[in-house]
């Protein structure tokens, strides 16, 4: 089998975690489903990814890439008390190493009684939870 760009994109479509690609440029290039399944259209491919940011955020991120391009791969970012996600900045890397692009990461919290919980199920019932 060869692997192709729609094999490698099945392949991120079918991971539970939301992968939101983003350029150097902070420009969202790519969702998987799972992203497009929690963020809608809050996340929009072709805008900046600081449209569903705060003013805070781009220094940070400014931040994570210049650790990056000094060679650091994934790092944390914070812990989200509103969610209890910790999440994580994860650079993408060329074939030479450059750093062409990012995502976060996130891990969901999961106790011993739902462990067994998918993680979009997880998302449905956290936003659901949040809506009442």
């Amino acid at each position: 089998m060869e692997i192709t760009a729609d094999v490698l994109r099945g392949i991120l479509d079918a991971y539970p975690y939301e992968v939101v690609f983003v350029d150097r440029t902070h420009t969202v290039r790519w969702l998987n489903r799972a992203a497009k399944r929690r963020y809608g259209d809050v996340v929009r491919v072709g805008n900046s990814l600081f449209n569903c940011h705060n003013e805070r955020t781009c220094p940070k991120i400014e931040e994570f890439l210049r650790r990056a391009d000094e060679g650091e791969d994934e790092m944390f970012e914070t812990y989200n008390g509103g969610t209890g996600e910790r999440e994580f900045f994860v650079p993408v890397r060329d074939a030479e190493g450059a750093v062409i692009g990012y995502f976060e990461r996130h891990e969901v919290p999961w106790t011993k009684e739902r462990a067994e919980e998918p993680v979009g199920d997880y998302w449905t019932r956290h936003a659901e939870d949040a809506a009442k």
